[in-house]
């Protein structure tokens, strides 16, 4: 019996609006880890005592409340919040509405985005919860850690969805390096998320807390700090055999900028770095040290996708 030729069905990216929304949604994640950064400098993570409302009996701050500007600074973080859920909603619609424009017009559904688009919201709301047991639990420096890297979990996701929704479809997967350089790639965001990691507990063992009532981890800060500045140094020497091997393979011009790009990120990061922990940790630099720790683990991130293709077809 002759069975019927299986038709592969034609395959197109998201539409601008669409990956505009994507985008957004990237940029508000991002955003949400700064402004919790600026709570915890400022002292404000106790600000709103209590959770879901922010002082009992009342969802925004009280003229009586004794947290004085610094409810302030924590429920506008909280408002941060509602905006990501309008955002991550709208991720999913627009991820529903393209797969149904796709289907009728008789186009591969591309099933993955729809399930990259539901991180954003899930994401949220995990986080919400977070929250709630950070407050309650006085900012332990675990919750607040926890708070922190489930956020870079959420960023990560985010931009698979970015960088899938700007493929031209799915399948043919083509790669333009040879494995040996896709690994180096995948071992290199492997070890910035070591790097992470390790900034987050030098954070939970340093004087920022959120809250000057706030317990702190129980270890050094000098020896936890130079650990992670270990592993910055190996994250380097990574990035830079990268980028020697991308330029013997004569990787595609996309990646090699990029990598050059996290680069000059990553040394600025190591810049500020040593300059607040020789200077104390001020307030302003942990910030900016906050936002080099977001580019260098979203750019790290946009290196491997560079090294493939989706959805083009092999001639």
């Amino acid at each position: 019996m002759n069975l019927p030729a299986v038709v592969a069905l034609p395959q197109t990216r998201a539409p601008r609006p669409v990956r505009g929304i994507y985008v957004a949604n990237l940029v508000a994640q991002a955003a949400i880890v700064v402004t919790g950064a600026i709570v915890r400098i400022t002292e404000s993570g106790l600000g709103c005592p209590t959770w879901p409302e922010c002082v009992d009996g009342s969802i925004a701050p009280t003229s009586d409340q004794a947290e004085s500007w610094h409810k302030y600074i924590e429920f506008g973080n909280r408002l941060l919040t509602f905006i990501l859920v309008i955002l991550a909603i709208a991720a999913i619609v627009a991820a529903v509405l393209d797969r149904r424009r796709r289907v009728q017009a008789q186009q591969a559904p591309r099933t993955t985005l729809l399930v990259l688009s539901t991180i954003p919201l899930v994401g949220t709301v995990l986080q919400a919860v977070l929250g709630g047991i950070t407050v309650l639990t006085g900012l332990n420096p675990l919750t607040v850690g926890a708070h922190f890297l489930v956020s870079m979990g959420i960023i990560g996701g985010v931009v698979a969805l970015v960088v899938r929704s700007g493929d031209p479809g799915d399948e043919p997967v083509r790669f333009w390096v040879p494995g040996p350089v896709r690994i180096l790639a995948w071992l290199l965001v492997a070890v910035a998320s070591v790097v992470v990691i390790l900034g987050v507990i030098v954070t939970g063992a340093g004087p920022h807390s959120g809250d000057e009532a706030a317990h702190r981890l129980g270890l050094d800060p000098r020896t936890v700090s130079w650990l992670h500045a270990d592993v910055v140094f190996m994250f380097l020497g990574l990035l830079i055999g990268l980028i020697v091997a991308l330029t013997l393979v004569g990787a595609p011009t996309s990646s090699r900028r990029r990598a050059w790009l996290l680069l000059i990120i990553a040394m600025a990061q190591g810049v500020i770095g040593y300059t607040q922990y020789f200077t104390g940790l001020p307030e302003l630099l942990v910030i900016v040290h906050v936002v080099g720790a977001l580019g260098v683990w979203i750019t790290c991130l946009f290196i491997p996708p560079a090294l493939r293709s989706r959805g083009v077809p092999i001639t």
